[in-house]
């Protein structure tokens, strides 16, 4: 069984925080957020009021359930040539984030990935990052706010 590391909802904030400020930095203003299913929906939401912009889900679980994938909110969208920002908690081995950059390799759209925590040795690297780990160094599972629920209600 993996050890687990708890990321608690400060550290959302603060990594949201920082999302923010780099993307006040970049040359990218997002239009639209696309929150990648399950895990980047409550930071996409975040994002979403925090900067003002509309917010969509997608369908992508490739560890689960690959075959209930539904990306054709974000396809059309990038058929609008419109700055897409797409979110999830994490940039765990980079297989999602690959998925969606290769689902969109003739898409007209102009997109940028931010997760809340990038890890260092992933294979994709997103442009925006509330913190940094390394898998290599600490294994270790992160478990996020909403999935760390007391389930006695």
């Amino acid at each position: 069984m993996k050890k687990k590391d708890y990321f608690s909802q400060k550290e959302m904030e603060l990594a949201l925080i920082e999302i923010k400020i780099q993307i006040n930095q970049s040359n990218f203003l997002p239009e639209i957020i696309f929150s990648i299913n399950r895990g980047g929906c409550i930071p996409g939401v975040y994002l979403s009021h925090i900067l003002n912009i509309p917010h969509h889900v997608i369908n992508i679980q490739l560890r689960d359930q690959k075959n209930n994938i539904n990306i054709s909110n974000l396809l059309e969208s990038a058929k609008l040539k419109k700055n897409i920002l797409i979110v999830d908690d994490i940039n765990d081995t980079g297989a999602t984030f690959n998925f969606v950059k290769n689902s969109l390799a003739e898409s007209k759209g102009n997109l940028c990935y931010a997760s809340l925590v990038e890890n260092k040795s992933s294979n994709f690297k997103v442009d925006f990052k509330g913190k940094i780990i390394d898998k290599k160094i600490n294994p270790n599972w992160v478990v996020f706010p909403w999935e760390n629920l007391n389930q006695s209600y």
